[in-house]
């Protein structure tokens, strides 16, 4: 199955063009967020200053659950078409929701610290979110053997997600229950707001990484051909699955397609 828009020369031109204009929406994102949530949102009046820590750990929390789905899908659909582009979304989405899910156990222990009296209990939301950032290990260490094997792992893991969405109602935990669901919320409009722009800041951080790992590879895989063309005698291993990957583009339209699979393979051969 052939994607006009996976084209790794238009994913190229894209990103040129709009990652700037993504950074600049960021910075002014997290700014407004960080104003908003440090100077005009009123303190708690049992938690006192430390609730403050909620701004950056709930939508932390929200990016580790959404990117992993994100990935679920994406590797779904690796299974179904084996494009290699959709298993690049698997891996980068590995990568950044693992560092989402530690910031969120990081700062949960900051928060639950003075609420609790201590960084860590086994609780069932805390004890289901570790088991998700092990399964983000787990899906980056599978990806350097197999992508079908890791595929099929994240498929596996997606069941953690709705145990960690319904711990709070399932079992009686210390940590809190959503505040925030589909029958309203129960935070105030002006603790809700940097909450959700923060979110949004998150969820421009997560592209900009990836359009750096996407471009960073397509353009790794460039200079490669390059040298393969100057000095042909290295990197002969490399160079055999090049070659019976672009042996194997039927049509002009799938060349760039083969090339990814290509990709894909190198790094398998490293």
């Amino acid at each position: 199955m052939y994607f006009e828009i996976l084209r790794p020369y238009l994913i190229m031109l894209c990103s040129f063009r709009y990652a700037q204009i993504l950074i600049g929406f960021c910075w002014f994102v997290a700014a407004m967020a960080i104003y908003l949530s440090i100077w005009v949102a009123p303190s708690d009046f049992q938690q006192g200053e430390n609730y403050r820590i909620i701004y950056v750990h709930v939508p932390a929390a929200w990016m580790s659950l959404l990117i992993y789905i994100a990935m679920a899908l994406s590797s779904v659909l690796f299974l179904l078409t084996k494009h290699p582009l959709f298993q690049l979304f698997s891996k980068s989405g590995a990568k950044i929701g693992a560092l989402f899910t530690l910031f969120t156990l990081l700062t949960g222990g900051f928060w639950g610290k003075p609420m609790w009296g201590t960084f860590w209990v086994w609780d069932a939301r805390l004890t289901s979110v570790l088991i998700l950032f092990f399964i983000y290990l787990g899906a980056l260490r599978f990806q350097q053997f197999s992508a079908d094997v890791a595929s099929i792992f994240i498929c596996i893991g997606l069941i953690n997600i709705p145990i960690i969405k319904f711990s709070v109602n399932w079992w009686n935990t210390l940590h809190q229950p959503s505040s925030i669901s589909q029958f309203g919320t129960s935070i105030h409009i002006s603790m809700l707001i940097p909450i959700l722009l923060i979110l949004i800041s998150f969820f421009c951080l997560s592209g900009i990484f990836f359009i750096l790992e996407t471009r960073q590879i397509i353009l790794s895989f460039s200079s490669f051909s390059v040298k393969s063309q100057i000095n042909p005698q290295n990197n002969n291993r490399k160079q055999v699955f090049f070659r019976q990957t672009i042996d194997q583009a039927k049509a002009p339209k799938e060349r760039w397609t083969f090339i990814l699979l290509g990709l894909i393979k190198l790094f398998k051969a490293l």
